[in-house]
């Protein structure tokens, strides 16, 4: 079992660290992280409140070639259509200039609702505590620390009921071949494993986003469900592209996991 001391990824107040740097950028990695920085202004220009970067490259864990560029973007006002083409104009212009990134994301969102009440604890602490400031605003000033405690558990993943009709859905929809697959057995993959671990975070009483270690952590709680969220958490670096794999996230441990989350968590507030 977990020991009930355990700090990774928390400061001595016992706050979640914010994890990602600018240093920690790999260097085959910051000539993208440039560009997009120059193009995100050229795109958004005065309507920019700020924009950040998550994921592996500023936690410096980022493989040439197989990992992605994770952006986010503060906007003065709410995203528009023409706002979204921007984005993703920028998304393909870069995933086609540099081989070094296996494709680009972009998140769009106001100023107003990164901190506004309802997302204070999903996604203003997303922002706080897991994006990389590039330009602009650092919301993390407007927003409170952070502690792994059942209320950032409920309001991060609680909704994993409402996303497993969503999912259904897209599995529905996907072409029969393993490339189409691939995508979302890594992305669902993924979501499972750190539902996973954020219903365990508090008795953990830690942080992480490596996929290894967040199972590890899940299963030490869980051990008759251990192997199922190993298991996904190597899909969610080397997805396969099976369909028997889907089929078990949406009928066996998405289910299982949603109705534990509800049980101990509770459910996520419901957005408009």
């Amino acid at each position: 079992m977990a020991a009930q001391g355990h700090r990774r990824g928390l400061d001595a107040q016992g706050y979640i660290e914010r994890e990602g740097s600018p240093t920690r950028v790999p260097y085959a990695f910051r000539p993208v992280v440039e560009a997009a920085c120059d193009r995100i202004l050229d795109v958004f220009g005065a309507r920019l409140n700020g924009a950040y970067l998550y994921g592996s490259i500023p936690r410096g864990t980022a493989r040439v070639g197989r990992s992605d560029l994770d952006l986010l973007l503060s906007l003065r006002d709410e995203p528009t259509d023409a706002d979204r083409g921007g984005a993703r104009a920028l998304e393909a212009a870069l995933d086609k200039e540099f081989a070094e990134i296996d494709g680009v994301g972009t998140l769009l969102f106001s100023r107003t609702r990164l901190l506004s009440d309802l997302e204070t604890y999903d996604l203003g602490w997303f922002v706080a505590c897991l994006c990389t400031p590039l330009l602009g605003e650092d919301l993390a000033e407007h927003l409170p620390r952070y502690r792994p405690d059942g209320l950032l558990a409920r309001e991060t993943n609680g909704d994993l009921a409402l996303m497993l009709p969503r999912w259904r859905e897209r599995i529905a929809a996907a072409a029969d071949t393993g490339e189409a697959r691939r995508p979302l057995v890594r992305s669902m993959s993924r979501h499972l494993v750190r539902t996973g671990f954020t219903l365990v975070m508090p008795r953990w009483n830690g942080w992480t986003s490596d996929l290894g270690e967040m199972a590890e952590a899940f299963g030490a709680y869980y051990p008759e469900r251990a192997a199922d969220m190993r298991k996904a958490a190597v899909r969610g670096y080397e997805p396969t592209g099976e369909p028997a794999v889907l089929r078990s996230y949406v009928e066996d441990l998405g289910p299982w996991l949603a109705g534990e989350y509800a049980r101990v968590h509770g459910i996520k507030a419901p957005r408009p």
